[in-house]
């Protein structure tokens, strides 16, 4: 293809609101261009980058049995509802909802389980029929709060959700195993640096979740991983094993003690200075929201610790949880903040406690007093027991969950994720077929998304230089350009023509600049449009001499025009390796 046929448009400066590399590349490369707040179109270049990683998913999920699908972007509140998640969805603002013209309740698609659900349980009626498994490549909907990082988070998304119906629990695992082998055979595939990670199910629900992470500085999820014991986890989900702190000894009797603007851990490591944060326990209020209702929680941390909100809205199965107001923990408590405490503790507020606390003895905790904590505090003795969960957030330096060895913290890209879904949507919307015992049985079902605007976007954040893009082969627009740099030049121009073909009839894809431009220009251009091969067509192409660039590395040969098409190849085999 020529580039003169191609609607390219690159920019001298950075956009205004470009934050991360791969952000402004895209957009001054030309490869995005802003429609909306969080909406992009994608220009010829990018849409050839997409279609080339879309085609990588179907395959590898082709191999694995999947059938590709369309479901419908538009969805009835009836479906969201029959499955409980409508509520939760509008509450966190995330869905683009809509009335038709006879005012029933619609939403744009942000994710097709209720979708897919009610599409296989109308087509399959026997364990005979299964396994299941369905995808589909189409844009997705989600009103972010604050849409940024160009396509890393935006508020339309082209996606590939694909789901798997199996009649047992093994045929789940099987099915969760298939998707998990195809998405390394995507990653591998398309060139990028990825690690898999234990993670959070989300509003997604069910029981076995992992994500699959592109290493990135200007990843927006934080990686705890340890290179000894190959576990890793986004911090969401990650555990370690529970540091060291002085035990309290035998129980000792309560002590009340004024403690006057003294409100944070710190300050009362100061004015107690025998009692290290690890012996002391606060308690933070939350405001937390179900389906039905909103309520006041206490939630206790050891006071070295940090508490883990995620981890907590899915303990107590809220839909979310905030920091409570003032003006809620002084209704709640009797006290300013920063004096909120287990004892005296109103029964008619949800008391949790981390686990960490757990046993232990002779606490420093707060009294629901304004300036007064309280020492040697033993609960279920002093205060009532509270319900103990796993509410600790695991951070970098503390010891791997198997080997001990210290964790490290990494910055990551969300590619893909892939969930044990059961039987959660399955039951909630009386999805069944009948199984080999006679009985109606709710479908074991699997979820497995991966973002195909997004991982573009990551591979630029992982394979760019201060030129430019830098593709990897792959999913690179044109595997090669060909360039003459003077249109002027017949000489040039026929070598280059000539060469063109040469490599479009050794199978290489490859495109032919010949754009009016400057020859500074045109090698701006590539440099920021980043194709992995660049042949360059100049003053020596009377001697059949040509300069080849391999992008990576910015490596330049001069070779004759006879060696161009074995180099180009050879490039693209390293490259594809």
């Amino acid at each position: 293809m020529r580039l003169s046929q191609i609607l390219i448009q690159t920019l001298r400066e950075d956009p205004a609101d470009a934050e991360i590399p791969s952000h402004r590349l895209l957009a001054r490369a030309g490869f995005i261009v802003k429609t909306a707040a969080g909406v992009y179109t994608y220009a010829p270049l990018m849409w050839r980058v997409v279609k080339k990683f879309a085609q990588i998913v179907r395959e590898e999920l082709d191999r694995e049995g999947a059938n590709e699908v369309m479901l419908p972007i538009i969805q009835p509140r009836e479906l969201w509802e029959s499955s409980g998640r409508w509520e939760r969805y509008v509450t966190d603002g995330i869905m683009f909802t809509l009335k038709d013209r006879k005012g029933s309740d619609m939403c744009l698609g942000p994710t097709h389980e209720e979708v897919m659900t009610d599409f296989v349980s109308a087509q399959v009626n026997s364990y005979k029929q299964m396994p299941v498994n369905c995808y589909q490549i189409q844009d997705k909907f989600r009103d972010e709060i604050r849409p940024r990082f160009g396509l890393m988070r935006g508020r339309e998304f082209i996606m590939m959700d694909a789901y798997s119906f199996d009649a047992d629990k093994q045929g789940l695992d099987v099915a969760y195993q298939k998707m998990r082998d195809a998405y390394c055979r995507i990653f591998d595939r398309c060139g990028v640096d990825y690690t898999v990670v234990q993670a959070d199910s989300g509003a997604i629900g069910g029981a076995g979740s992992e994500e699959f992470m592109v290493i990135a500085d200007s990843g927006e999820d934080a990686i705890l991983f340890c290179r000894e014991s190959g576990y890793a986890a986004n911090v969401e989900k990650a555990s370690s094993r529970l540091p060291s702190a002085p035990d309290g000894g035998e129980p000792q009797p309560l002590e009340k003690h004024e403690t006057p603007d003294v409100k944070t851990v710190a300050q009362l490591e100061a004015f107690f200075p025998e009692w290290v944060a690890g012996r002391m326990a606060k308690t933070v209020i939350y405001k937390a929201t179900f389906a039905e209702e909103e309520k006041i929680i206490a939630v206790m941390q050891r006071g070295d610790l940090e508490i883990n909100e995620v981890k907590l809205v899915n303990a107590i199965d809220a839909l979310n949880v905030e920091l409570a107001s003032d003006e809620d923990i002084e209704k709640a408590t009797g006290a300013e903040t920063g004096f909120a405490g287990p004892v005296g503790l109103s029964e008619d507020i949800t008391l949790l406690a981390d686990k960490s606390l757990k046993g232990r003895a002779n606490l420093l905790t707060g009294c629901n007093e304004t300036g007064f904590h309280c020492l040697n505090v033993n609960l279920g003795r002093d205060a009532r027991e509270p319900d103990y969960h796993d509410l600790r957030l695991a951070r970098a330096g503390e010891g791997d969950p198997e080997t001990g060895a210290p964790l490290q913290e990494a910055r990551g890209v969300e590619v893909g994720h892939i969930f044990k879904l059961g039987t959660k949507y399955s039951e909630a919307m009386g999805a069944t077929f009948m199984a080999q015992n006679g009985k109606p049985t709710p479908f074991m079902m699997g979820c497995y998304g991966i973002g195909v605007s997004r991982t573009p976007a990551a591979a630029v954040e992982q394979h760019h230089d201060e030129k430019g893009i830098v593709w990897p082969v792959p999913i690179a627009p044109f595997e090669c350009v060909v360039a003459f740099l003077d249109k002027k030049r017949k000489e040039q121009v026929e070598l280059a023509e000539q060469l063109y073909e040469d490599l479009r009839a050794a199978g290489v894809e490859v495109c032919l600049d010949d754009r009016q431009m400057s020859p500074g220009a045109k090698f701006k251009d590539h440099e920021l449009i980043g194709l992995p091969i660049q042949v360059f067509v100049g003053r020596n192409a009377a001697d059949g001499k040509v300069e080849l660039l391999i992008r990576k590395g910015l490596q330049k040969t001069d070779c004759s025009a006879e060696e161009v098409v074995a180099k180009v190849c050879d490039a693209l085999a390293a490259g594809r390796q």
